[in-house]
């Protein structure tokens, strides 16, 4: 055990951490217009592991966890596309980024599922996930990231690679 979690369960929430930290990252630097092609690859990569090892924890029929994987999938696929086969031309430039966008939110999304019931302290003002403050802290964060969205559809605009 690490941290109280199964070597497998430490992997994926690494896998996670990197996925949001590199997410962060290239957020910044297409504010600035910068493809930041690397970082943009650590992202996609981690994010897209996370997802996998996600779906390789055992499971009893549908849950919410699985619909939030799937849906990530789904944008990973168009936002790796939009870059790697169509090279953010035309319409895929703002493909990139909302899909981008959208699979970073959903990976801060589960971090505040995971903190709320993982930290005593948040777990103490929501115990189910149901309550005010649970829903206050994921509205802030969705109202954040669609605001950084904006930002970053607005000014990413690079030249090619």
């Amino acid at each position: 055990m690490i941290f109280g979690m199964t070597p497998f369960t430490f992997f994926h929430v690494v896998l996670s951490l990197i996925g949001i930290a590199a997410g962060f990252v290239v957020l910044y630097g297409w504010f600035r217009s910068d493809r930041m092609s690397r970082w943009t690859a650590v992202f996609l990569l981690a994010t897209l592991a996370t997802v996998i090892t996600g779906f390789l924890f055992p499971f009893t029929g549908f849950t919410p966890a699985i619909g939030v994987g799937i849906i990530t999938t789904v944008t990973l696929v168009a936002a790796i596309l939009a870059l790697y086969r169509y090279h953010l031309d035309g319409r895929w430039r703002a493909i990139f980024v909302i899909f981008s966008v959208i699979s970073l939110y959903l990976n801060v999304f589960v971090l505040v599922v995971q903190a709320f019931a993982k930290i005593p302290a948040l777990n103490a003002l929501a115990p189910t996930g149901s309550e005010p403050p649970f829903a206050a802290v994921q509205g802030l964060v969705l109202l954040a990231f669609l605001g950084a969205g904006y930002l970053a559809l607005n000014r990413f605009h690079p030249t090619a690679a």
